[in-house]
């Protein structure tokens, strides 16, 4: 007898599973894909214990005909695609016919579905893959899928599941995902009967981050409004090129995150993981913010079906750009030119104005997450390990941490005067201890104009009109503008001027040299020696004339004019520092920019220096002309603004 043999059906669909269900949230995520497909307009999820317990997800799609309510649950049977060439214009969320099957074989599943086109509903009862009951039922129209006990059958896979919250964090995140995904939709998420997330349709994608995110951060994000570029024709094309749109928001770069958690991404409003995106947007923010520092992006990208192949994964979260080369390329551009566009300044953080923290700005449903979460904190002899802590995703609040006050502005005002009995008593205390006596400021003060109050973004299109004022700590340049009180930090703002001034100078092949009075001989290591044998055209297109000089000897004979003689050795030894891995990896753009990073910051105005009154000027109307003047090479902010609206405030005036 053979040793291969065919595996029974329950057994490959508990496999087949395990690629599909990974955990309660790709049960959620399966099901909305269905219900989005099918039309709804209003969807409700509702989840127990984390998703282990109870999932049900409900809408008012189109729902299953009769004859289609058993057949979902056949393996690979869909209504999504019918021939080989479909797969190739994929334009549903679902199409591998494998979720209903999937999660019927690993948990209690309840369907109950009502088509538009029948009078009669259908309800469908099975359990760890076997059909128990199927009946007709009177149903409203759409479709309600209840999913319990997951894993209920495969112990194993049930034991590697993470704590309740981390679950529940997890479905969370995917629902706002898919919330500001189709802003015309409605989208309703409870937990252990406790309300989550309720949005209401909107009109504009604005609209449903202000939602979802709450005004705070909107106030920190970058539109992107429909950039849209023509994709060029191939010779073996027989139509004409497609097309290729991006819209979202990005935040500034002093908005800046500890992790990847809020970075959303969408291509044709299907939720997915892409290097290719995530590269491009790094690459925008490139020399605009700090190297393990992460924005806030919410991202979509629209083009042809047939530019895009969805069929990589069989959670559907991976996918192929056909001309991926181009897609970068565009991300990167229209996100690096949004943010020299409205080239975003920093603000003075107030305390009755705290900054965003890492968490999720608050919203509704931020407020319930954290509602929720004291109330399942565990007690002191049950705390999460810092093991368990550094596993929950950005925004669930550890269990230290107490709710944030819900201010409800809408309630009728509390009458707070005496009545009845209290009367007398409370007429007593006040004679016992009268009132402080309170004095009203006389208005005398004046008026402020209110275009001033207007708090407006901050913008370093203001740098044009700055009045110096002078130094502080001869460290730090101050000065005014119509808008407010600007600080602006001398080293990173020459740094950055100096940094654009060499890439310029690079691109045109102008780069300014000074001659060594005598070569400088450096001794190098045998690792730099490599490193430098692979660089050494891009050190002479970036101002260093060297030559090999003996073994490991290299003879510098030339510099950028910029730099000192004295700094010359130390900024050729940081160049020649990066790590062999870390230089295999990087592009010849990211090795240029890493060069003029260096020269910007070797050469520039140090801190701890007086500067006279024109050179404080020069620096400023010099920055104001550079195309990212919001942030150094490295990520640190240049400049802050201390607005009118703070001063006011600050004074009590407003």
């Amino acid at each position: 007898m053979g040793r291969i043999q065919i595996l029974p059906d329950e057994l490959a669909n508990k496999i087949a599973a395990g690629e599909v269900v990974e955990r309660p949230a790709s049960v959620v995520k399966e099901l909305l894909e269905n219900s989005i497909d099918a039309g709804a307009t209003e969807l409700r999820i509702e989840v127990e214990a984390g998703g282990r317990r109870l999932i049900r997800v409900a809408d008012n799609g189109s729902g299953l005909l009769r004859d289609d309510a058993l057949l979902a649950f056949e393996r690979h049977a869909t209504s999504k695609i019918r021939q080989t060439r479909d797969l190739f214009a994929i334009k549903t969320l679902g199409f591998r016919g494998e979720a209903l099957p999937s999660i019927a074989s690993v948990s209690r599943l309840t369907l109950d579905t009502q088509s538009v086109e029948e009078p009669v509903g259908s309800h469908v009862e099975i359990a760890g893959g076997k059909i128990l009951l199927y009946e007709e039922a009177a149903l409203p129209p759409g479709t309600t899928v209840t999913v319990r006990d997951l894993f209920f059958n495969v112990p194993a896979r049930r034991k590697f599941l993470r704590s309740e919250q981390t679950e529940l964090a997890h479905i969370a995140s995917l629902v706002t995902h898919y919330s500001l995904a189709h802003p015309d939709k409605s989208f309703e998420l409870e937990h252990n009967h406790n309300q989550l997330l309720q949005v209401t349709p909107v009109a504009t994608l604005r609209e449903r981050v202000y939602q979802v995110f709450g005004a705070r951060l909107l106030e920190e994000l970058v539109e992107i409004e429909g950039v849209r570029r023509e994709l060029p024709a191939e010779a073996d094309e027989a139509i004409a090129s497609s097309f290729i749109e991006l819209k979202g928001f990005i935040s500034r770069p002093q908005f800046q995150k500890t992790n990847r958690n809020s970075i959303f991404l969408f291509v044709n409003q299907r939720l997915i993981r892409d290097k290719l995106l995530m590269h491009a947007l790094s690459a925008a923010y490139q020399n605009l913010m700090p190297p393990h520092a992460f924005p806030f992006a919410l991202l979509f990208l629209r083009c042809g079906a047939e530019e895009v192949d969805v069929n990589v994964h069989p959670s559907k979260t991976e996918i192929r750009f056909r001309r991926a080369s181009f897609v970068h390329d565009f991300v990167k551009d229209a996100l690096s030119e949004a943010l020299s566009r409205s080239r975003p300044a920093s603000t003075l953080p107030l305390r009755d104005r705290p900054q965003p923290a890492a968490e999720l700005p608050y919203s509704e449903f931020s407020q319930a997450l954290e509602n929720q979460r004291f109330q399942d904190a565990p007690a002191p002899e049950t705390a999460l390990s810092p093991e368990q802590l550094a596993e929950l995703p950005e925004f669930v609040l550890k269990p230290h941490q107490s709710p944030a006050p819900r201010l409800a502005f809408g309630d009728a005002a509390i009458d707070l005067a005496p009545s009845g009995s209290d009367a007398g008593f409370q007429r007593e205390q006040h004679s016992i201890n009268p009132a402080p006596l309170r004095l009203r400021a006389p208005d005398t003060h004046g008026s402020f104009p209110q275009e001033a109050i207007l708090d407006a973004p901050a913008s370093m299109e203001a740098l044009k009109d700055l009045r110096p004022l002078g130094q502080l700590q001869d460290s730090f340049l101050i000065a005014a503008s119509r808008d407010g009180l600007w600080i602006i930090d001398q080293h990173v703002a020459h740094e950055r001027i100096l940094f654009e001034k060499v890439l310029r100078q690079r691109l045109h092949g102008k780069v300014e040299m000074q001659n060594l009075l005598l070569p400088l001989i450096l001794e190098l290591t045998p690792g730099q020696m490599v490193q430098y044998e692979r660089i050494r055209e891009e050190l002479l297109a970036s101002g260093f004339d060297t030559e090999t000089f003996g073994l490991r000897t290299v003879a510098v004979k030339s510099a950028p004019a910029t730099i000192r003689p004295s700094d010359t050795e130390r900024l050729l030894q940081d160049i020649l520092e990066i790590a062999e891995g870390d230089l295999r990896q990087v592009s010849l753009e990211d090795l240029q920019r890493g060069i003029a990073a260096s020269i910007a910051c070797r050469a520039a105005i140090k801190i701890n220096t007086k500067l006279e009154p024109a050179k404080i000027d020069y620096l400023i109307r010099e920055l104001a002309q550079t195309e990212y003047p919001m942030s150094c090479p490295h990520g640190r902010p240049v400049a802050l603004r201390y607005s009118i609206r703070d001063i006011l405030r600050g004074f009590h005036r407003i």
